[in-house]
Protein backbone atom coordinates (compact mmCIF):
# COMPACT_ATOMS: atom_id res chain seq x y z
CA UNK A 1 0.00 0.00 0.00
CA UNK A 2 2.76 2.67 0.66
CA UNK A 3 5.17 1.15 -1.56
CA UNK A 4 4.60 3.66 -4.49
CA UNK A 5 4.05 6.74 -2.12
CA UNK A 6 7.99 6.31 -1.53
CA UNK A 7 8.90 5.40 -5.21
CA UNK A 8 9.43 1.51 -4.22
CA UNK A 9 9.11 -1.50 -6.24
CA UNK A 10 8.21 -3.67 -3.69
CA UNK A 11 7.68 -3.98 0.13
CA UNK A 12 11.40 -3.67 1.57
CA UNK A 13 10.76 -5.47 5.42
CA UNK A 14 8.69 -8.85 4.19
CA UNK A 15 10.38 -11.20 7.08
CA UNK A 16 9.99 -13.98 4.65
CA UNK A 17 13.44 -14.96 3.77
CA UNK A 18 14.34 -13.40 0.77
CA UNK A 19 17.97 -14.23 -0.85
CA UNK A 20 17.82 -10.29 -2.71
CA UNK A 21 17.83 -8.88 0.60
CA UNK A 22 20.60 -10.73 2.48
CA UNK A 23 22.54 -8.39 4.55
CA UNK A 24 25.60 -9.59 6.39
CA UNK A 25 27.30 -6.93 9.25
CA UNK A 26 30.50 -7.75 10.04
CA UNK A 27 29.53 -9.94 13.57
CA UNK A 28 27.47 -11.84 10.96
CA UNK A 29 30.78 -12.52 8.66
CA UNK A 30 32.41 -13.84 11.66
CA UNK A 31 30.06 -16.22 12.86
CA UNK A 32 30.22 -17.52 9.49
CA UNK A 33 34.25 -17.38 9.75
CA UNK A 34 33.72 -19.56 12.69
CA UNK A 35 31.60 -22.18 11.23
CA UNK A 36 33.56 -22.41 8.59
CA UNK A 37 37.08 -22.69 10.61
CA UNK A 38 35.08 -25.33 12.66
CA UNK A 39 34.31 -27.77 9.56
CA UNK A 40 38.02 -27.47 8.53
CA UNK A 41 38.65 -28.45 12.26
CA UNK A 42 38.59 -32.46 12.58
CA UNK A 43 35.38 -33.09 13.60
CA UNK A 44 33.90 -32.27 16.58
CA UNK A 45 30.81 -30.02 17.71
CA UNK A 46 30.72 -25.89 16.46
CA UNK A 47 28.27 -24.29 18.07
CA UNK A 48 25.78 -21.42 17.01
CA UNK A 49 23.78 -19.11 19.14
CA UNK A 50 21.63 -16.03 18.87
CA UNK A 51 18.32 -14.44 19.93
CA UNK A 52 15.50 -15.35 17.89
CA UNK A 53 15.24 -13.18 14.51
CA UNK A 54 19.32 -12.45 14.65
CA UNK A 55 19.99 -13.92 11.46
CA UNK A 56 21.67 -17.15 12.71
CA UNK A 57 19.59 -18.43 9.26
CA UNK A 58 21.51 -16.03 7.10
CA UNK A 59 24.97 -16.98 8.06
CA UNK A 60 23.81 -20.68 7.87
CA UNK A 61 22.44 -20.31 4.30
CA UNK A 62 25.99 -18.56 3.25
CA UNK A 63 27.64 -21.53 5.30
CA UNK A 64 26.24 -23.83 3.19
CA UNK A 65 27.20 -22.29 0.02
CA UNK A 66 30.45 -22.16 0.76
CA UNK A 67 31.14 -25.51 2.22
CA UNK A 68 33.61 -27.48 0.09
CA UNK A 69 32.41 -29.37 -2.96
CA UNK A 70 33.70 -32.88 -1.76
CA UNK A 71 31.48 -32.33 1.62
CA UNK A 72 28.23 -33.92 2.64
CA UNK A 73 25.56 -32.42 4.26
CA UNK A 74 23.13 -33.44 6.77
CA UNK A 75 20.51 -30.60 7.54
CA UNK A 76 18.13 -31.53 10.86
CA UNK A 77 15.62 -28.54 11.50
CA UNK A 78 13.58 -30.03 13.58
CA UNK A 79 15.12 -31.57 16.48
CA UNK A 80 12.16 -32.91 18.42
CA UNK A 81 13.37 -36.54 18.21
CA UNK A 82 13.88 -39.22 20.23
CA UNK A 83 17.54 -40.65 20.02
CA UNK A 84 16.30 -43.63 17.72
CA UNK A 85 14.48 -41.06 15.55
CA UNK A 86 17.42 -38.69 15.31
CA UNK A 87 19.48 -41.56 14.29
CA UNK A 88 16.47 -42.66 11.30
CA UNK A 89 16.63 -39.18 10.03
CA UNK A 90 20.88 -38.89 9.92
CA UNK A 91 21.12 -42.04 7.74
CA UNK A 92 17.97 -40.68 5.74
CA UNK A 93 19.83 -36.95 5.24
CA UNK A 94 22.99 -39.10 4.12
CA UNK A 95 21.24 -41.60 1.83
CA UNK A 96 21.96 -44.74 4.07
CA UNK A 97 19.24 -47.31 3.58
CA UNK A 98 17.99 -50.01 5.61
CA UNK A 99 15.64 -52.76 5.33
CA UNK A 100 12.07 -52.40 6.94
CA UNK A 101 13.35 -55.81 8.84
CA UNK A 102 16.60 -57.37 10.13
CA UNK A 103 16.82 -60.86 9.86
CA UNK A 104 15.56 -61.33 13.05
CA UNK A 105 12.53 -60.03 12.16
CA UNK A 106 12.41 -56.90 13.77
CA UNK A 107 13.07 -53.12 13.22
CA UNK A 108 16.63 -51.92 13.06
CA UNK A 109 17.89 -50.56 16.56
CA UNK A 110 20.05 -47.55 17.55
CA UNK A 111 22.87 -50.18 17.28
CA UNK A 112 22.17 -50.90 13.96
CA UNK A 113 21.89 -47.14 12.57
CA UNK A 114 25.07 -46.47 14.30
CA UNK A 115 26.74 -49.25 12.56
CA UNK A 116 25.63 -48.59 8.95
CA UNK A 117 26.23 -44.85 9.38
CA UNK A 118 29.76 -45.63 10.66
CA UNK A 119 30.43 -48.11 7.56
CA UNK A 120 29.24 -44.80 5.47
CA UNK A 121 31.55 -42.30 7.34
CA UNK A 122 34.20 -44.99 6.75
CA UNK A 123 33.80 -45.41 2.74
CA UNK A 124 33.22 -41.98 2.39
CA UNK A 125 36.44 -40.69 4.48
CA UNK A 126 38.19 -43.59 2.24
CA UNK A 127 37.19 -41.58 -0.93
CA UNK A 128 37.99 -37.65 0.35
CA UNK A 129 34.70 -36.42 1.46
CA UNK A 130 34.01 -34.94 4.53
CA UNK A 131 30.35 -35.10 6.20
CA UNK A 132 28.50 -32.38 8.23
CA UNK A 133 25.48 -32.59 10.15
CA UNK A 134 23.59 -29.33 11.06
CA UNK A 135 21.21 -29.64 13.28
CA UNK A 136 18.81 -26.29 14.02
CA UNK A 137 16.74 -25.26 16.70
CA UNK A 138 19.16 -27.28 19.03
CA UNK A 139 18.28 -25.95 21.89
CA UNK A 140 15.05 -28.03 21.70
CA UNK A 141 17.73 -31.49 21.69
CA UNK A 142 16.97 -33.53 24.73
CA UNK A 143 19.64 -34.66 26.71
CA UNK A 144 19.64 -37.98 25.88
CA UNK A 145 19.87 -37.32 22.35
CA UNK A 146 22.73 -34.75 22.86
CA UNK A 147 24.61 -37.84 24.80
CA UNK A 148 23.83 -39.37 21.52
CA UNK A 149 25.10 -36.81 19.36
CA UNK A 150 28.58 -36.96 21.62
CA UNK A 151 28.83 -40.77 21.38
CA UNK A 152 28.77 -40.22 17.24
CA UNK A 153 31.74 -37.74 17.49
CA UNK A 154 33.46 -41.41 18.52
CA UNK A 155 33.44 -42.60 15.30
CA UNK A 156 36.50 -41.69 13.80
CA UNK A 157 40.27 -43.06 12.34
CA UNK A 158 43.36 -42.47 13.85
CA UNK A 159 44.01 -39.20 11.91
CA UNK A 160 40.53 -37.39 12.48
CA UNK A 161 36.84 -37.70 14.06
CA UNK A 162 34.59 -38.76 10.92
CA UNK A 163 31.61 -36.72 11.45
CA UNK A 164 31.24 -32.78 12.05
CA UNK A 165 28.08 -31.44 14.00
CA UNK A 166 27.30 -27.61 13.68
CA UNK A 167 24.78 -27.29 16.58
CA UNK A 168 22.60 -23.79 15.63
CA UNK A 169 20.21 -22.72 18.53
CA UNK A 170 18.90 -19.48 20.81
CA UNK A 171 21.04 -18.56 23.96
CA UNK A 172 19.81 -21.38 26.10
CA UNK A 173 22.17 -23.96 24.00
CA UNK A 174 24.79 -22.50 25.72
CA UNK A 175 23.03 -23.04 29.16
CA UNK A 176 22.20 -26.87 28.14
CA UNK A 177 25.95 -27.06 27.51
CA UNK A 178 26.95 -25.88 30.61
CA UNK A 179 25.07 -28.34 33.03
CA UNK A 180 27.72 -31.15 34.79
CA UNK A 181 25.88 -33.93 32.88
CA UNK A 182 27.10 -32.29 29.43
CA UNK A 183 30.65 -31.70 30.28
CA UNK A 184 32.11 -34.31 28.02
CA UNK A 185 29.93 -32.80 25.02
CA UNK A 186 30.79 -29.32 25.85
CA UNK A 187 34.68 -30.63 25.91
CA UNK A 188 34.36 -31.45 22.14
CA UNK A 189 33.03 -27.89 21.01
CA UNK A 190 35.88 -26.74 18.52
CA UNK A 191 34.75 -23.65 17.93
CA UNK A 192 31.39 -21.29 19.17
CA UNK A 193 30.03 -17.78 18.36
CA UNK A 194 27.51 -16.08 19.51
CA UNK A 195 25.69 -13.67 17.39
CA UNK A 196 24.77 -10.27 18.77
CA UNK A 197 22.58 -8.22 17.42
CA UNK A 198 23.05 -5.38 15.09
CA UNK A 199 24.59 -2.06 16.55
CA UNK A 200 23.18 1.38 15.81
CA UNK A 201 25.50 1.67 12.92
CA UNK A 202 24.19 -1.30 11.43
CA UNK A 203 20.88 -1.00 12.16
CA UNK A 204 20.96 2.50 9.99
CA UNK A 205 22.87 0.00 6.91
CA UNK A 206 20.30 -2.45 7.40
CA UNK A 207 17.39 -0.27 6.63
CA UNK A 208 19.29 1.49 4.21
CA UNK A 209 20.62 -1.85 2.33
CA UNK A 210 17.13 -2.98 2.48
CA UNK A 211 14.88 0.28 1.19
CA UNK A 212 18.08 0.08 -1.81
CA UNK A 213 17.36 -3.61 -2.67
CA UNK A 214 13.36 -2.46 -3.06
CA UNK A 215 14.08 0.30 -5.25
CA UNK A 216 14.41 3.66 -3.28
CA UNK A 217 16.51 6.14 -4.71
CA UNK A 218 17.39 9.09 -3.36
CA UNK A 219 16.84 10.17 0.60
CA UNK A 220 16.25 7.51 3.78
CA UNK A 221 12.65 8.09 4.82
CA UNK A 222 13.40 7.89 8.25
CA UNK A 223 15.66 10.58 9.97
CA UNK A 224 17.65 10.46 12.48
CA UNK A 225 15.72 10.21 15.47
CA UNK A 226 13.87 7.36 14.09
CA UNK A 227 16.77 5.18 13.35
CA UNK A 228 18.28 5.68 16.64
CA UNK A 229 14.76 5.23 18.24
CA UNK A 230 14.44 2.29 16.13
CA UNK A 231 17.41 0.91 17.39
CA UNK A 232 16.64 1.51 20.72
CA UNK A 233 12.53 -0.49 20.38
CA UNK A 234 14.40 -3.52 18.65
CA UNK A 235 17.96 -4.01 20.18
CA UNK A 236 19.23 -4.05 16.69
CA UNK A 237 17.01 -8.12 16.49
CA UNK A 238 16.91 -7.57 11.96
CA UNK A 239 13.57 -9.44 12.49
CA UNK A 240 12.28 -6.78 14.70
CA UNK A 241 13.58 -4.19 12.81
CA UNK A 242 11.35 -5.32 9.55
CA UNK A 243 7.83 -5.77 12.14
CA UNK A 244 8.70 -2.11 13.09
CA UNK A 245 10.42 -0.29 9.90
CA UNK A 246 7.30 -1.87 7.77
CA UNK A 247 4.40 -0.49 10.50
CA UNK A 248 6.55 2.74 10.54
CA UNK A 249 6.26 3.40 6.72
CA UNK A 250 2.75 2.54 6.99
CA UNK A 251 2.34 5.13 9.34
CA UNK A 252 3.67 7.77 7.35
CA UNK A 253 1.52 7.00 4.07
CA UNK A 254 -1.61 6.92 6.07
CA UNK A 255 -1.05 10.63 7.50
CA UNK A 256 0.78 12.04 4.39
CA UNK A 257 4.23 12.30 5.50
CA UNK A 258 7.18 12.04 3.23
CA UNK A 259 9.57 10.69 5.95
CA UNK A 260 9.64 8.45 9.36
CA UNK A 261 10.30 10.84 12.57
CA UNK A 262 10.31 9.46 16.63
CA UNK A 263 6.89 9.80 17.01
CA UNK A 264 5.59 7.69 13.85
CA UNK A 265 7.96 5.31 15.38
CA UNK A 266 7.08 5.12 18.85
CA UNK A 267 3.20 4.72 17.78
CA UNK A 268 4.08 1.62 14.88
CA UNK A 269 6.28 -0.04 18.29
CA UNK A 270 3.01 0.27 20.46
CA UNK A 271 1.14 -1.55 17.82
CA UNK A 272 3.39 -4.02 16.69
CA UNK A 273 5.52 -5.21 19.93
CA UNK A 274 2.30 -4.09 22.56
CA UNK A 275 2.61 -2.21 25.62
CA UNK A 276 5.40 -4.00 27.26
CA UNK A 277 7.21 -3.84 24.04
CA UNK A 278 8.59 -7.64 23.66
CA UNK A 279 5.56 -9.16 21.93
CA UNK A 280 4.35 -8.26 18.52
CA UNK A 281 0.69 -8.61 18.60
CA UNK A 282 -1.25 -10.46 15.86
CA UNK A 283 -4.34 -8.08 15.20
CA UNK A 284 -4.10 -5.93 12.72
CA UNK A 285 -2.74 -2.22 13.18
CA UNK A 286 -4.62 0.93 14.04
CA UNK A 287 -3.22 2.30 10.72
CA UNK A 288 -4.93 0.19 8.64
CA UNK A 289 -8.34 1.17 8.49
CA UNK A 290 -6.80 5.01 7.83
CA UNK A 291 -4.09 4.05 5.71
CA UNK A 292 -6.99 1.95 3.53
CA UNK A 293 -9.04 5.31 3.77
CA UNK A 294 -6.23 7.17 2.16
CA UNK A 295 -6.04 5.10 -0.36
CA UNK A 296 -10.10 5.40 -1.32
CA UNK A 297 -9.92 9.20 -0.78
CA UNK A 298 -6.76 8.96 -3.40
CA UNK A 299 -8.47 6.87 -6.07
CA UNK A 300 -11.16 8.92 -5.91
CA UNK A 301 -9.77 12.25 -5.98
CA UNK A 302 -8.11 10.74 -8.97
CA UNK A 303 -11.07 9.85 -10.86
CA UNK A 304 -12.62 13.11 -10.22
CA UNK A 305 -9.72 14.80 -12.02
CA UNK A 306 -10.25 12.54 -15.06
CA UNK A 307 -14.28 13.37 -15.09
CA UNK A 308 -13.66 17.38 -13.86
CA UNK A 309 -10.74 17.94 -15.71
CA UNK A 310 -11.21 21.44 -16.60
CA UNK A 311 -11.67 22.79 -13.32
CA UNK A 312 -8.80 23.36 -10.65
CA UNK A 313 -6.41 20.26 -9.75
CA UNK A 314 -4.56 22.04 -7.29
CA UNK A 315 -5.69 20.00 -4.14
CA UNK A 316 -5.17 17.03 -5.84
CA UNK A 317 -1.68 18.36 -7.19
CA UNK A 318 -0.95 18.84 -3.90
CA UNK A 319 -1.78 15.64 -2.33
CA UNK A 320 -0.27 13.47 -4.85
CA UNK A 321 2.99 15.41 -5.26
CA UNK A 322 5.45 13.32 -2.57
CA UNK A 323 4.20 10.10 -4.79
CA UNK A 324 4.37 11.81 -7.80
CA UNK A 325 7.79 13.25 -7.11
CA UNK A 326 8.86 9.20 -5.99
CA UNK A 327 7.52 8.17 -8.77
CA UNK A 328 9.89 10.61 -10.92
CA UNK A 329 12.58 9.40 -9.09
CA UNK A 330 11.78 6.07 -9.40
CA UNK A 331 11.89 6.19 -13.41
CA UNK A 332 15.77 7.36 -13.27
CA UNK A 333 16.98 4.15 -11.26
CA UNK A 334 17.58 0.79 -12.54
CA UNK A 335 14.07 -1.27 -11.61
CA UNK A 336 13.99 -4.95 -9.78
CA UNK A 337 14.01 -7.87 -12.97
CA UNK A 338 10.01 -9.01 -13.69
CA UNK A 339 9.38 -12.16 -12.77
CA UNK A 340 8.77 -14.02 -16.42
CA UNK A 341 5.27 -16.01 -16.71
CA UNK A 342 6.81 -19.76 -16.01
CA UNK A 343 5.96 -22.51 -18.28
CA UNK A 344 6.42 -25.28 -16.70
CA UNK A 345 3.85 -27.35 -15.18
CA UNK A 346 3.35 -26.10 -11.73
CA UNK A 347 -0.44 -25.05 -11.08
CA UNK A 348 -1.12 -26.50 -7.43
CA UNK A 349 -4.11 -28.05 -9.02
CA UNK A 350 -1.95 -30.29 -10.94
CA UNK A 351 0.70 -31.13 -8.31
CA UNK A 352 0.57 -34.51 -6.61
CA UNK A 353 0.00 -34.92 -3.14
CA UNK A 354 3.09 -34.11 -0.72
CA UNK A 355 5.41 -37.20 -0.44
CA UNK A 356 5.98 -38.41 2.89
CA UNK A 357 8.39 -41.34 2.32
CA UNK A 358 11.69 -42.31 0.47
CA UNK A 359 10.46 -45.03 -1.06
CA UNK A 360 7.29 -43.31 -2.82
CA UNK A 361 10.02 -40.71 -3.93
CA UNK A 362 12.16 -43.34 -5.23
CA UNK A 363 9.29 -45.06 -7.11
CA UNK A 364 8.36 -41.85 -8.69
CA UNK A 365 12.07 -40.87 -9.29
CA UNK A 366 12.53 -44.03 -11.60
CA UNK A 367 10.91 -42.50 -14.25
CA UNK A 368 13.26 -39.41 -14.24
CA UNK A 369 15.30 -39.10 -16.91
CA UNK A 370 19.27 -40.35 -16.86
CA UNK A 371 20.30 -38.06 -19.43
CA UNK A 372 20.98 -34.15 -17.72
CA UNK A 373 19.78 -32.55 -21.49
CA UNK A 374 16.39 -34.54 -21.62
CA UNK A 375 15.68 -32.34 -18.56
CA UNK A 376 17.55 -28.97 -19.89
CA UNK A 377 15.28 -29.38 -22.97
CA UNK A 378 12.37 -29.30 -19.94
CA UNK A 379 14.08 -25.89 -18.95
CA UNK A 380 14.34 -24.59 -22.44
CA UNK A 381 10.87 -22.70 -23.06
CA UNK A 382 11.91 -20.64 -19.84
CA UNK A 383 14.08 -18.86 -21.53
CA UNK A 384 12.51 -18.65 -25.00
CA UNK A 385 15.09 -21.21 -26.44
CA UNK A 386 14.69 -22.93 -29.30
CA UNK A 387 16.58 -26.03 -28.99
CA UNK A 388 17.44 -29.53 -31.75
CA UNK A 389 19.15 -32.29 -31.16
CA UNK A 390 22.85 -32.29 -29.71
CA UNK A 391 24.23 -30.59 -26.50
CA UNK A 392 21.77 -27.95 -25.35
CA UNK A 393 24.49 -25.95 -23.68
CA UNK A 394 26.26 -25.78 -26.27
CA UNK A 395 23.12 -24.89 -28.55
CA UNK A 396 21.71 -22.12 -25.52
CA UNK A 397 25.00 -20.64 -26.09
CA UNK A 398 24.54 -19.67 -29.80
CA UNK A 399 21.91 -17.76 -28.19
CA UNK A 400 23.66 -15.95 -25.35
CA UNK A 401 22.43 -18.14 -22.48
CA UNK A 402 24.85 -20.38 -21.15
CA UNK A 403 24.95 -23.10 -18.69
CA UNK A 404 25.84 -22.60 -15.23
CA UNK A 405 26.86 -25.64 -13.12
CA UNK A 406 27.27 -25.67 -9.51
CA UNK A 407 27.41 -27.21 -5.94
CA UNK A 408 25.95 -24.77 -3.85
CA UNK A 409 22.57 -26.60 -2.26
CA UNK A 410 19.67 -24.80 -0.89
CA UNK A 411 21.32 -21.79 0.03
CA UNK A 412 22.80 -20.95 -3.62
CA UNK A 413 19.43 -22.29 -4.93
CA UNK A 414 17.07 -19.55 -2.84
CA UNK A 415 19.98 -17.16 -3.74
CA UNK A 416 19.65 -17.23 -7.28
CA UNK A 417 16.22 -17.97 -6.84
CA UNK A 418 15.96 -19.53 -11.22
CA UNK A 419 14.36 -22.83 -12.42
CA UNK A 420 17.12 -25.27 -11.85
CA UNK A 421 18.07 -28.95 -13.23
CA UNK A 422 18.90 -31.02 -9.92
CA UNK A 423 21.21 -33.98 -10.17
CA UNK A 424 19.31 -36.59 -8.09
CA UNK A 425 20.40 -39.95 -6.85
CA UNK A 426 17.85 -43.04 -7.81
CA UNK A 427 17.18 -46.46 -5.61
CA UNK A 428 20.81 -47.71 -7.50
CA UNK A 429 22.37 -44.63 -6.45
CA UNK A 430 22.70 -43.66 -10.58
CA UNK A 431 22.13 -40.00 -11.37
CA UNK A 432 18.32 -39.00 -12.40
CA UNK A 433 17.55 -35.59 -13.35
CA UNK A 434 14.51 -33.46 -12.05
CA UNK A 435 13.61 -29.68 -13.23
CA UNK A 436 13.51 -28.05 -9.72
CA UNK A 437 10.58 -25.48 -10.67
CA UNK A 438 9.01 -24.32 -6.96
CA UNK A 439 11.06 -23.59 -3.72
CA UNK A 440 8.56 -23.18 -0.64
CA UNK A 441 10.15 -22.91 3.15
CA UNK A 442 9.67 -26.54 3.68
CA UNK A 443 9.15 -28.30 0.06
CA UNK A 444 10.20 -28.11 -2.90
CA UNK A 445 8.40 -28.50 -6.56
CA UNK A 446 10.21 -31.05 -8.92
CA UNK A 447 8.96 -31.62 -12.71
CA UNK A 448 9.91 -35.15 -13.40
CA UNK A 449 9.30 -35.83 -16.75
CA UNK A 450 5.99 -33.68 -17.52
CA UNK A 451 4.96 -34.97 -13.80
CA UNK A 452 4.88 -31.96 -11.24
CA UNK A 453 5.36 -33.34 -7.60
CA UNK A 454 5.37 -31.94 -4.11
CA UNK A 455 8.72 -32.63 -2.28
CA UNK A 456 9.32 -32.48 1.17
CA UNK A 457 12.99 -30.74 1.59
CA UNK A 458 13.37 -33.20 4.04
CA UNK A 459 12.93 -35.90 1.39
CA UNK A 460 14.43 -34.00 -1.14
CA UNK A 461 17.78 -33.90 0.46
CA UNK A 462 18.20 -37.73 0.70
CA UNK A 463 18.47 -37.95 -2.84
CA UNK A 464 19.78 -34.63 -3.61
CA UNK A 465 23.82 -33.65 -2.89
CA UNK A 466 23.59 -30.13 -3.67
CA UNK A 467 24.74 -30.16 -7.64
CA UNK A 468 22.61 -28.40 -9.61
CA UNK A 469 22.33 -26.84 -13.40
CA UNK A 470 20.71 -23.57 -13.96
CA UNK A 471 20.89 -21.13 -17.26
CA UNK A 472 21.47 -17.66 -17.21
CA UNK A 473 21.47 -14.83 -19.76
CA UNK A 474 24.87 -13.90 -20.71
CA UNK A 475 25.95 -9.54 -21.00
CA UNK A 476 27.13 -8.74 -23.99
CA UNK A 477 31.68 -8.65 -24.21
CA UNK A 478 30.97 -11.35 -21.51
CA UNK A 479 33.96 -14.55 -22.15
CA UNK A 480 36.03 -14.84 -18.04
CA UNK A 481 35.17 -12.90 -14.98
CA UNK A 482 36.22 -9.88 -14.96
CA UNK A 483 38.68 -8.69 -12.21
CA UNK A 484 41.59 -5.76 -11.70
CA UNK A 485 43.09 -4.86 -14.95
CA UNK A 486 39.83 -6.27 -17.47
CA UNK A 487 38.63 -3.69 -20.16
CA UNK A 488 35.91 -3.61 -22.68
CA UNK A 489 32.14 -3.09 -23.00
CA UNK A 490 30.66 -4.79 -20.10
CA UNK A 491 33.39 -3.03 -17.60
CA UNK A 492 31.40 -0.33 -18.38
CA UNK A 493 27.83 -1.78 -18.24
CA UNK A 494 28.88 -2.89 -14.55
CA UNK A 495 30.54 0.12 -13.23
CA UNK A 496 27.18 1.94 -14.60
CA UNK A 497 25.08 -0.15 -13.13
CA UNK A 498 26.44 -0.74 -9.97
CA UNK A 499 27.39 3.18 -9.51
CA UNK A 500 23.44 3.72 -9.73
CA UNK A 501 22.54 1.13 -7.55
CA UNK A 502 24.61 2.31 -5.00
CA UNK A 503 23.52 6.14 -5.62
CA UNK A 504 27.53 6.76 -7.22
CA UNK A 505 28.88 8.94 -10.59
CA UNK A 506 28.95 6.43 -13.51
CA UNK A 507 32.40 5.86 -14.18
CA UNK A 508 34.16 7.25 -17.96
CA UNK A 509 33.66 4.85 -20.74
CA UNK A 510 36.43 2.49 -21.72
CA UNK A 511 37.28 2.54 -17.83
CA UNK A 512 39.58 -0.26 -16.86
CA UNK A 513 38.30 -2.22 -13.90
CA UNK A 514 40.10 -0.70 -11.08
CA UNK A 515 40.25 -0.72 -7.46
CA UNK A 516 36.83 1.67 -7.26
CA UNK A 517 35.10 -0.75 -9.46
CA UNK A 518 35.96 -3.64 -7.87
CA UNK A 519 35.29 -2.25 -3.81
CA UNK A 520 31.62 -1.83 -5.71
CA UNK A 521 31.67 -5.12 -7.09
CA UNK A 522 32.58 -6.40 -3.47
CA UNK A 523 29.71 -4.25 -1.82
CA UNK A 524 27.22 -5.23 -4.02
CA UNK A 525 28.31 -8.86 -3.28
CA UNK A 526 28.35 -8.65 0.14
CA UNK A 527 24.71 -7.45 0.28
CA UNK A 528 23.83 -10.18 -2.35
CA UNK A 529 25.33 -12.53 0.05
CA UNK A 530 27.83 -14.13 -2.17
CA UNK A 531 31.47 -13.94 -1.28
CA UNK A 532 33.24 -10.50 -1.49
CA UNK A 533 35.76 -11.10 -3.28
CA UNK A 534 35.31 -8.71 -6.35
CA UNK A 535 35.69 -10.49 -9.20
CA UNK A 536 32.28 -10.28 -11.35
CA UNK A 537 31.76 -13.99 -12.47
CA UNK A 538 28.72 -15.38 -13.45
CA UNK A 539 26.76 -15.76 -9.94
CA UNK A 540 27.43 -12.44 -9.65
CA UNK A 541 26.24 -11.10 -12.64
CA UNK A 542 22.80 -12.66 -12.80
CA UNK A 543 22.41 -10.81 -9.99
CA UNK A 544 23.46 -7.87 -11.14
CA UNK A 545 21.22 -8.87 -14.58
CA UNK A 546 18.14 -9.05 -11.81
CA UNK A 547 18.80 -5.72 -9.39
CA UNK A 548 19.27 -4.07 -12.86
CA UNK A 549 15.83 -4.66 -14.47
CA UNK A 550 16.63 -7.68 -17.08
CA UNK A 551 13.64 -10.08 -17.24
CA UNK A 552 14.68 -13.55 -15.98
CA UNK A 553 12.80 -16.70 -15.13
CA UNK A 554 11.95 -16.76 -11.64
CA UNK A 555 12.09 -20.01 -9.33
CA UNK A 556 8.33 -20.36 -8.09
CA UNK A 557 8.14 -19.09 -4.16
CA UNK A 558 10.45 -16.90 -4.57
CA UNK A 559 8.97 -14.09 -7.49
CA UNK A 560 8.18 -10.79 -6.25
CA UNK A 561 4.81 -10.02 -6.45
CA UNK A 562 3.83 -8.68 -10.05
CA UNK A 563 1.84 -5.63 -10.53
CA UNK A 564 -1.21 -6.09 -12.84
CA UNK A 565 0.25 -3.27 -15.00
CA UNK A 566 3.57 -5.22 -15.66
CA UNK A 567 1.88 -8.58 -16.43
CA UNK A 568 0.10 -6.60 -19.11
CA UNK A 569 2.79 -5.31 -20.12
CA UNK A 570 4.72 -9.16 -20.68
CA UNK A 571 1.57 -10.06 -22.57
Amino acid sequence: MYVPFFGLKQKPFSIAPDPRYLFMSERHREALAHLLYGVQGGGGFVLLTGEIGAGKTTVCRCFLEQIPARCNVAYIFNPKLTALELLITVCHEFGIKFAPLTSAGTPPTVKDHVDGLNEYLLRTHAVGQNNVLIIDEAQNLSPDVLEQLRLLTNLETSERKLLQIVLIGQPELRGMLARPELEQLAQRVIARYHLDALSEKETAQYISHRLAVAGLKGALPFDAGALHRIHQLTRGVPRRINLLCDRALLGAYATGKARVDRTIVDKAALEVFGPDGEKAKTSPARWWPLALAGGVLLGAAAMAAVQWGGRDTAPLRAMSAPATAASAASAARPRPAAAVASTLPTAAAALTPPLRSIDDLESLLARAPHDEHDALRVLAPEWALQLGDGDPCALAAEQDVRCFRAHGGLALLRLLARPSVLALRDAQDRPVYAVLAGLGHDDATLVVGKTPLQVPLSLLTTVWRGDFTTLWRVPGGYSVPLSLGSHGVLVDAVGAQLAAQQGASAPAPDHSFDATLRARVAAFQQAQGLAPDGVAGPTTLMQINRASGIAEPWLAGTAPAASAAAVAQRK
